[in-house]
């Protein structure tokens, strides 16, 4: 990948078709933002583009005129197609585009989306249609129907990837990608950028040009802290009083041995957090449930070997702690890594005795000064409530072998007496069965709703995940 700089500050200094710019004067677009800026010049150069920028970045204009630029009125078939996460987001991007298409006489931009009939939709296509924008489910059951060809494709647009990803539609976009053509240009949009959203551009991507808004690059930082605790009894306070001043949605706890990190979860969950141990002793079904409740923030504390939590793939967790100090300096090096990502600042705080300073002096830190003891949090600490997780997940007894998909679940929790989307974590759609995270102050609101409406019209047992 090759990166670009910030160059231009106003759309006159693009080589945009007349009728494009006129229209964007009238509608008062005169100065890019930081990731036009980036992005347009390489996008209407035809080249693939990876946008990581928040929501209000500007990145749907950015598309759209890379859209309408190449456009051939003249020939109704799908030459456009932006998949989008939800129906809300895709009827806004339609909207945006057919706003910045106005001066463009004859065009057809079409919103293909859940929760709608699908009778009319296929009316509108068998019309034809310039620009196709959608969710990823539908889009994918027009294609089954064969109602919708991508054939003459040019250019695919996937908006807040990361947030489809979470929400399991990667084998919905990898079968939508396989029918559109291979000579073409993707542009993929997402706010973060995972390793799953990195593979995806690798696989998808022709050497694509990534593009960062200014305010997002930003140095990783992560404070590491030193606790003493010289017992057992010590080292149990000091990690429940680091737990309740920080009060971190997701830390990663890391003993040396399974029997440790097990131990130290029952005493938390005594204690009363939200906590589970990932060991090797757990089943697949076991360790998949522990990864998605606490990957979904249902679950707070994972407490982990380095062996279990190899392939653990969490790029928000707000902070570390080394129960037991690692045995080696890599080891040390990769578990406080899995904080601070993405420009954020990361806690990591570390447990020994007196008679482990020698393990951390051999550690070879990188600190200079000799390591000094931090001052543990007071113990007023200890009386503090304890943080419900915001996600609960619910468990739904069905999943792909039931035909069951992502958006099936969304469509069956949204709607008249269900949840507003913005409630729903992430999905996650196995063999036979279902997660779905839901706001923790909804969940009854979410269960009720999943019972009364059913899903896909049949019944599914669905409960709390705890």
């Amino acid at each position: 990948m090759t990166f670009i700089v910030l160059k231009t500050i106003d759309f006159s200094s693009l080589d945009l078709h007349p009728n494009l710019f006129k229209n964007l004067s009238t509608l008062g677009y005169d100065s890019m933002t930081p990731t036009q800026q980036l992005s347009l010049p390489a996008i209407l150069s035809g080249k693939d583009v990876i946008v990581q920028g928040k929501t209000g970045s500007g990145k749907t204009a950015a598309f759209s005129l890379g859209l309408l630029q190449k456009l051939d009125v003249k020939s109704f078939k799908a030459q456009s197609i932006v998949l989008c996460p939800t129906r809300e987001l895709a009827n806004q991007v339609a909207i945006e585009i057919q706003k910045l298409a106005r001066a463009i006489h004859n065009i057809k931009i079409l919103a293909l989306c859940g929760g709608t009939p699908l009778g009319p939709q296929i009316g509108s296509l068998a019309h034809g249609v310039h620009i196709v924008v959608g969710t990823p489910g539908r889009i994918e059951e027009h294609l089954r129907k064969g109602t919708l060809k991508l054939n003459h494709v040019s250019t695919l647009v996937l908006d807040e990837a990361d947030r489809m990803l979470d929400m399991g539609f990667q084998e919905a976009i990898d079968n939508i990608i396989e029918t559109i053509p291979i000579n073409r240009q993707t542009l993929l949009f997402s706010a973060t950028y995972p390793d799953t959203i990195a593979n995806i551009a690798q696989r998808v991507m022709s050497s694509p040009i990534m593009v960062k808004a200014p305010s997002i690059h930003e140095e990783s930082t992560i404070k590491q802290y030193f606790y003493k605790a010289n017992t057992d009894d010590e080292r149990m306070t000091a990690l429940r009083l680091l737990l309740t001043k920080y009060n971190p949605e997701s830390s990663l706890v890391f003993c040396n041995t399974k029997r440790d990190a097990q131990e130290v979860a029952d005493e938390l969950t005594y204690y009363g957090f939200y906590a589970l141990a990932m060991s090797g002793d757990l089943d697949q079904r076991e360790r998949d449930q522990a990864l998605i409740r606490f990957s979904n923030k249902s679950v707070s504390v994972l407490v982990a070997t380095d062996v279990a939590a190899r392939g653990l793939d969490i790029d928000s967790l707000d902070m570390v702690i080394n129960f037991n100090i690692a045995h080696y300096e890599q080891v040390h090096t990769h578990r406080i890594g899995r904080t601070g990502r993405a420009g954020r600042t990361g806690i990591a705080c570390t447990l020994y005795s007196d008679r482990e300073t020698y393990k951390l002096n051999a550690l070879d830190l990188g600190i200079e000064d000799e390591i000094m003891p931090d001052p543990l949090p007071n113990e007023h600490y200890l009386n503090k409530p304890i943080k419900k997780p915001p996600m609960t997940t619910l468990k739904i007894d069905g999943g792909k072998k039931q035909k069951l998909r992502p958006g099936d679940i969304v469509g069956g929790l949204t709607g008249q007496g269900g949840i507003a989307f913005e409630q729903i974590g992430k999905i996650n759609v196995l063999s036979h069965w279902s997660y779905v995270a839901v706001n923790s102050e909804l969940v009854k609101t979410a269960l009720k709703k999943i019972n009364h409406d059913k899903l896909k019209g049949k019944s599914f047992k669905v409960r709390i995940l705890s």
